[in-house]
Order: C-alpha cells, then sequence, then structure tokens
C-alpha cells in the first residue's frame, strides 16, 4: 500500500450541499495484510451507502513511514480517525462491523439511546 493514497468520492469541482457535512477520514495501516484490505474495503463500502459523494479517505501506511503514527497517536492498526467533522474520533479493527462503525463516526445513534 502506498503511503497517504487518497480515494474521492466528490470531485474538486462539484458544488457542495449547504446542510451535508463532508467527512475526512484517515485511516492507519501497516502494509497490505489481509485486516488492513479488509478494513479499507468495509470503509469504502460504508462511505459509499452512507455518505456517498461526501468524504475522503486517506490511507497511511506506517510501514512506509512509522513517525506519521505519532500525531494521532496511534497505538493498534487498523485505525480509523474521523479527522472533519469535528469532534476528531477514532475507531479500532478491521471495521466488519458496520453499527459500530456508523455510531463511531456519529451516522447512527446508539442502540437504546434516543
Amino acid at each position: 500500500m502506498k503511503p497517504a493514497t487518497k480515494t474521492r468520492a466528490r470531485p474538486r469541482s462539484a458544488p457542495r450541499r449547504a446542510a451535508s457535512k463532508e467527512y475526512l477520514l484517515r485511516l492507519y495501516v501497516a502494509g497490505q495484510t489481509p485486516r488492513s484490505v479488509l478494513a479499507l474495503n468495509n470503509l469504502k463500502m460504508i462511505c459509499e451507502e452512507h455518505l456517498a459523494g461526501r468524504y475522503e479517505i486517506e490511507v497511511v501506511d506506517l510501514l512506509v513511514d512509522p513517525t506519521l503514527a505519532r500525531g494521532d497517536q496511534i497505538l493498534a492498526l487498523p485505525t480509523l480517525i474521523r479527522r472533519l467533522p469535528p469532534p476528531v474520533k477514532k475507531i479500532i479493527g478491521d471495521l466488519t462491523n458496520a453499527e459500530h462503525v456508523l455510531v463511531g463516526l456519529d451516522l447512527r445513534r446508539r442502540a437504546g439511546r434516543k
């Protein structure tokens, strides 16, 4: 995996919807391990289904440059950081539990909460 690769869902020239939030997501991985690939694929599916046209994914491979982990205090991999909208949120793991990811991204409330 290349360091800091980006996946953009909306072309730069496309107009932004005033009421919609833009999501900047950073996924920290360690090479192209099965967990890293699974996390990226799961994230892309979740984003396309729930954030179509409103997200950007940056993939940071810590095997290429481990010093990049310092800024976001990465202790486990893969780790997803939601940079925008604030506040910053972290989700650790391969993102297979879509419900957990949606709650972590504030796209869905936790069960039992109103």
